[in-house]
């Protein structure tokens, strides 16, 4: 895929995917409006608000990404030509979702609210099942022992403390 059509259809996906999932929905059930901070400690706001920043910059990086050296974009219909492992790729397998549920939980957190945080319990169920019911298996048949290397040296979704030096 051309790198201008990459750059484009990852726009779109951003726009149709970790937007609607981690900001209209949520604002849906929240209204984002601030209920009583959990457990009655005022610097879970605090953490929220970290929690959403570190998402969105770890959703920007991660689709820029997807388009500039992948060549492709993070949606199943248009796939990357080359397998990305630079970034926070180095760190862990998957960095979008992470960083959606990142944003979700985030969002629980500043808003004090309970029902954003089930969503984000059922929203990182969904991704896990996706990535190991679809993902892995498509990616170790698109990219093989690159992937697998890859797979033996970053954990799917709690990051490394060190950055994984193999790959490109």
């Amino acid at each position: 895929m051309p790198r201008t059509a990459a750059v484009i259809g990852t726009a779109i996906f951003f726009v149709f995917a970790p937007c609607v999932v981690a900001g209209v929905v949520p604002w849906w059930i929240s209204r984002w409006e601030f209920r009583l901070p959990f457990l009655g400690v005022e610097l879970t706001r605090f953490v929220g608000a970290a929690l959403i920043l570190a998402g969105l910059a770890g959703l920007v990086d991660s689709f820029a990404r997807f388009a500039l050296q992948g060549l492709g974009t993070p949606a199943p219909i248009a796939p990357t030509q080359h397998l990305v492992v630079t970034g926070l790729y180095r760190y862990v397998r998957n960095p979008i979702y992470v960083a959606v549920a990142a944003v979700i939980f985030g969002q629980a957190l500043l808003f004090g609210d309970w029902g954003l945080f089930a969503y984000g319990a059922v929203a990182w169920l969904a991704f896990h099942l996706f990535v190991v019911g679809y993902e892995e298996s498509t990616l170790k048949r698109s990219f093989g022992a690159e992937y697998e290397a890859f797979c033996i040296n970053v954990p799917r979704w709690i990051p490394r403390l060190t950055a994984w030096r193999g790959g490109r």
